[in-house]
């Protein structure tokens, strides 16, 4: 039996007889004395191997990394001079008295302090490189997090509830993982997207107050902050209204990171309108640490010479923006070009650019390829709009408003996170949340000429809303909500329909006839004809707040056994083939053609 965890030996235990176990994390042989770091998840603990003790000493010549050993010893004050204050048991060693090899180790393929491993070596061997110290962290991290989580919404009467994992497949933006049915040849369930129809059912059946910490599938492309499964705190709450909502979910994630980092978040969130951030930012998650902001100039480019600008200004959809960078013209030509590749992987052709040397000067004193194309009246609206001043530059963007959005939108955080954004003040404050609000009911798809529902089909419309529904489906704002911090969408969620009538609206507005609604929704539809209550809720990304608390790159960094970009696990191999035996009994056969293509 231990007497406490190896990294949590401390001056406490001074003079006390101790059992420890662990992992030899490095030994070190000093004239005659054998030094061991033993480490269990809460750290490092010294043991000293005296050679007057001969079994033990003999036993610590034989250890290596990675052996997983059992000591007892003495808890002494380490000699003057060595005292480690990076370590909670830095001011305390252990005279061995025993040591017993539980295991040995083959010799790992990487030491654990190596900081420069790839991500293939560590997803391989991924049982080591969770022992390595900021992984347990990580996870120790997460622990914490889904701990005051369960703690707050306990205290404010959520109950957990299992939604099922095997279930029929329904249209939530995204493809699903299907199951094979053994028992029902050629019919299959889907692992769900998320517990959405389910906890709406929930709040039918008059569980007011839900939440869950669940596994949600979808089989998308991948990003760092996406994974094939990721982990949603779920909730849901009926007879509140969207503020309501919002203010228990912000005091919740307030509560989180004062418990679990020290950090006091702002009291309250700013709130913003989507169409404001998609205005000042191009973006709908915007990171508020970036003090560079766009200044629209559609209107006053529609008359100039320049064509890129003068085609975007007046096409349908078109968008003309500038994003002024303070001190920016001591940027180099390079840089400038590196700029310009960087937005070409958003889809622009090209950026503009204006160097403000001398504002003074007029015309002489802007440095630009285009400043020749521009008339006098552009011109002085471009200055003046964007606030231009001596030492600025101003990059344009120029195109359909979705491409001039994510272009200029992800060259502003670029520019603000760079060296350059930091030494300028461009990047202020550690913690920026924000609530984006009144967001679009509806997505136009132009190849399919219909409206989709930008969050799903049962989004309430904004008070005052529903009959745009009929007559203007482009022009309704949804009663949804977002949660933004630093840049990342960390919630999401909505006020649900509830009544009949205005779920019709939207299932016109989608082109959804009652064949198709029945088809799809039907389980749905038929509980909520009675007496469904208001109702509404969020969903959180546990991954990816977790990422943000311990500053990891990745999502997979604070996931214990994650797949790759390609969606496997280097770990398991999977996916991976099965027998035929297998596939029989599931009613499948392969094409091999087809595999063939796909591979």
């Amino acid at each position: 039996m231990r007497t406490c965890y190896t990294g949590q030996v401390s001056s406490e235990h001074l003079g006390q007889i101790v059992t420890l176990f662990g992992w030899v994390h490095r030994r070190r042989d000093h004239g005659g004395v054998i030094f061991i770091d033993l480490r269990d998840r809460e750290g490092l603990a010294q043991i000293v191997c005296d050679p007057d003790r001969v079994d033990t000493f003999q036993i610590a010549e034989r250890l290596r990394n990675e052996f997983c050993i059992r000591v007892t010893g003495l808890v002494r004050r380490r000699p003057e001079g060595t005292v480690n204050p990076a370590l909670k048991s830095g001011e305390v060693e252990v005279l061995s008295h025993e040591i017993e090899i539980l295991n040995p180790s083959v010799t790992p393929p990487f030491q654990l302090d190596d900081d420069n491993l790839s991500e293939t070596t560590r997803l391989t061997h991924r049982v080591l490189d969770l022992r390595r110290p900021q992984m347990q962290q990580n996870l120790m991290l997460r622990y914490r997090v889904s701990i005051e989580v369960r703690k707050y919404l306990d205290s404010l009467g959520f109950i957990d509830i299992e939604t099922p994992m095997l279930t029929r497949s329904t249209p939530e933006g995204a493809r699903d993982y299907l199951v094979p049915s053994r028992v029902h040849a050629g019919e299959f369930y889907a692992l769900p997207q998320s517990p959405q129809l389910f906890k709406q059912m929930l709040m039918v059946s008059g569980f007011d107050r839900y939440y869950q910490i669940v596994k949600c599938f979808r089989d998308e492309d991948l990003r760092a902050d996406r994974q094939p499964e990721f982990t949603q705190i779920d909730c849901e709450t009926s007879f509140l209204n969207e503020q309501q909502i919002r203010e228990i979910f912000e005091n919740m994630i307030r509560h989180v990171f004062k418990a679990v980092k020290g950090v006091e978040l702002p009291d309250p969130f700013p709130v913003m309108p989507w169409s404001e951030a998609m205005g000042r930012f191009g973006s709908d998650k915007p990171d508020l640490r970036v003090r560079l902001e766009f200044t629209d100039l559609t209107d006053v480019m529609k008359t100039v010479d320049f064509k890129v600008f003068a085609s975007a200004a007046n096409s349908d959809g078109g968008r003309v923006v500038a994003l002024r960078v303070p001190g920016g013209a001591e940027l180099s030509r390079s840089e400038i070009d590196a700029y310009t590749q960087f937005v070409g992987i958003y889809g622009a052709r090209g950026l503009a650019w204006i160097k403000v040397n001398e504002l003074a000067k007029g015309r002489e004193g802007l440095q630009s390829p285009i400043v020749k194309n521009l008339h006098d009246d552009a011109l002085a609206a471009v200055l003046s709009r964007s606030g231009a001043k001596d030492g600025d530059i101003l990059f344009f963007g120029a195109d359909k408003a979705k491409i001039v959005n994510d272009a200029i939108g992800a060259l502003r955080v670029r520019i603000g996170h760079s060296e350059f954004g930091r030494r300028q003040g461009l990047l202020e404050g550690d913690w920026k949340p924000l609530w984006v609000v009144d967001f679009p009911m509806f997505e136009y798809d132009d190849e399919a000429q219909r409206y989709t529902a930008a969050h799903h089909p049962f989004t309430a419309p904004k008070d005052g809303h529903e009959d745009l529904l009929t007559s203007d489906p482009g022009a309704a704002l949804a009663k949804a909500y977002d949660m933004v911090l630093n840049g990342w969408e960390i919630g999401g969620g909505s006020v649900r329909i509830h009544r009949e009538e205005v779920q019709s609206k939207v299932f016109r507005a989608l082109k959804i006839d009652a064949d198709e609604a029945r088809l799809k929704f039907g389980f749905l539809l038929d509980a909520l004809q009675y007496g469904a209550p208001p109702h509404g809720g969020i969903a959180f990304g546990l991954d990816r707040i977790v990422t943000m608390m311990t500053g990891a790159e990745s999502i997979r960094d604070v996931i214990a056994f994650p797949k790759t970009q390609r969606a496997q696990c280097l770990l398991t191999h999977a996916p991976s083939p099965v027998d035929e035996k297998q596939l029989r009994e599931l009613h499948i056969r392969l094409r091999n053609a087809d595999i063939k293509a796909v591979q």
